[in-house]
């Protein structure tokens, strides 16, 4: 079939070499139109996100196919041919299908299960559409990646656990609250972390955030960013009894947040439940505070236990999803082995195609004597006796080709039935 697929990605390639070839095919219009002018080949995908570039291709020669595209990268993509030489990989047919379906269903993602690649994978394919650069094989191809890639997704657990400490801060909230809508949190320091976890918190409903740093500009500029307040970092204390949940990660040698804050905070609060999030290093909250009534505290370790529990899951999940894609690669074969005899099988019924219409017309004196819904049943009963008489023949083509023996079986239907093939 000589289907090909070269490419690096974060597996391959560190991140300064993948920045240079991302800003040097950050075209992807003019990238396609190229590598569809590269001669040989057929069908072209292109495909670019921030941790891998690949082409997928259907090439007329396997080896030629290769050498161009990869002189191609070298002469385009700003690399040394010692690091295209360390960083490419190369696919050929068949794996070069298991490899589509891996990333499509996102198991050979940087994030195992995270859903943003098959939506890239969607927007190339859609892209590679709107240029003219696919065609049957590359087709049939994407449709079968998208459909693997929902299987996988839904009949395993791949994407149900949560990876990344600011995430797993999410779902912990979710289960000690129950429902984050109306909660209030506060932000203490604008660190990375705690932003992604704010970003996590405000997808899932929180509905107000207090943000709080000893330099207040960056209070107010990240107050900005969630349509949030920014709060004086000496209010911290008068701060809690309003919110539900504490995200702090700061650089303060010593705890900023200490049992009496917290104690004080919950009386006028009424007791009601306080989650807090320290993901600072050193720790920001005082381990007692966890031995208080209705206050659950996590650090960045009890975060970290969760995640690598979450990915020893996910991995034992992901053997599922491998499994399905050994099945669906059997049924892309399948197909593929049965593209050989299409062209006679189409040959032969356009025959009898024109030998029905034909013999309609030769007794139309006769037909023409029957109302029109008898001609329509005429008509029917020819085709059906048809289909029937062809049915055992195509069938074992069919037969024939997945089995690789397919030739013998073509040349002699196309001379018993005197047929033209178009290529």
């Amino acid at each position: 079939m000589n289907i090909v697929l070269i490419g690096m990605n974060h597996k391959t390639a560190p991140v300064h070499i993948r920045e240079r070839l991302s800003l040097s095919c950050d075209d992807d219009d003019r990238i396609l139109d190229e590598i569809k002018e590269i001669p040989g080949v057929i069908e072209a995908m292109y495909l670019s996100t921030c941790n891998r570039v690949e082409v997928l291709a259907r090439v007329d020669d396997y080896e030629k196919g290769i050498t161009r595209l990869r002189q191609y990268v070298l002469s385009h993509g700003n690399l040394s041919a010692a690091e295209l030489e360390e960083c490419l990989y190369v696919y050929h047919d068949d794996d070069a299908v298991r490899h589509l379906f891996r990333v499509a269903s996102s198991l050979d993602s940087m994030v195992m299960g995270e859903p943003q690649i098959l939506g890239q994978v969607k927007d190339a394919y859609r892209h590679c559409v709107e240029k003219r650069a696919s065609g049957i094989i590359l087709n049939k191809l994407l449709h079968h990646a998208f459909r693997v890639a929902k299987r996988v997704r839904t009949e395993t657990g791949i994407a149900g656990n949560a990876v990344s400490v600011s995430f797993a801060a999410v779902e912990l909230a979710k289960k000690i609250f129950g429902y984050l809508e109306g909660k209030t949190i506060l932000l203490v320091g604008t660190g990375e972390m705690s932003e992604l976890a704010a970003r996590h918190l405000v997808t899932n409903g929180v509905s107000k955030i207090l943000i709080a740093n000893r330099t207040y500009d960056n209070a107010v500029r990240m107050a900005n960013d969630f349509h949030g307040t920014a709060v004086s970092f000496d209010l911290l204390g008068e701060t809690l009894k309003e919110v539900d949940i504490v995200i702090s990660s700061t650089g303060a040698p010593g705890y900023i947040i200490d049992e009496p804050m917290i104690t004080n905070a919950l009386r006028r609060r009424k007791n009601r439940l306080m989650f807090l999030i320290d993901i600072a290093v050193p720790r920001d909250v005082a381990p007692e505070v966890e031995d208080i009534d209705n206050v659950y505290l996590y650090n960045i370790d009890n975060l970290q236990e969760i995640v690598d529990a979450n990915i020893k899951t996910r991995m034992n999940e992901a053997e599922k999803g491998e499994g399905i894609i050994s099945e669906e690669m059997v049924a892309f074969s399948t197909w593929l082995t049965t593209l050989e005899v299409v062209p006679t099988i189409v040959s032969l019924r356009k025959k009898t195609d024109v030998i029905i219409e034909g013999e309609m017309e030769r007794f139309g004196s006769w037909v023409q004597n029957l109302s029109h819904e008898d001609r329509e049943k005429v008509k029917i009963l020819a085709v059906s006796i048809v289909n029937k008489i062809l049915h055992d023949p195509i069938t074992q083509l069919k037969e024939e080709s997945q089995n690789g023996g397919a030739d013998p079986y073509i040349a002699a239907v196309m001379r018993l039935f005197k047929l033209e093939t178009d290529d």
